[in-house]
């Protein structure tokens, strides 16, 4: 399953149900937009860490952006954008899971 930046946040601040949905999957993947979210919304290097470790011991692989992924999500921004508010790292990420043959949780609009 692809994870989405949204649900690996609410791990961060003890949603319990969004770590059950982690915990669950065997396998486990994020788009390398989500990493470099994370690593973004981090003030400090200490959670720069917490986060690659948490990345690590749960064993997520992270899918890169591909022609592809960017020629979809391209395509869900022109079909979805107005009608649905779809936004950028949402098509990406959305994109992403597609082009890898991968479900992905779908989560309320930020």
């Amino acid at each position: 399953m692809l994870f989405d930046t949204d649900i690996l946040i609410w791990i961060q601040r003890g949603n319990h149900r969004a770590a059950a949905l982690v915990e669950r999957e065997k396998e486990r993947c994020i788009s390398v937009l989500t990493y470099m979210e994370l690593l973004q919304g981090a003030k400090e290097k200490r959670q720069h860490e917490h986060i690659l470790d948490f990345l690590r011991e749960f064993s997520f692989r992270i899918l890169p952006l591909s022609e592809n992924v960017g020629h979809r999500a391209a395509i869900y921004i022109e079909e979805y954008s107005l009608s649905h508010g779809l936004r950028t790292g949402d098509a990406l990420i959305a994109a992403t899971a597609t082009e890898s043959g991968l479900s992905h949780p779908v989560h309320e609009q930020r």
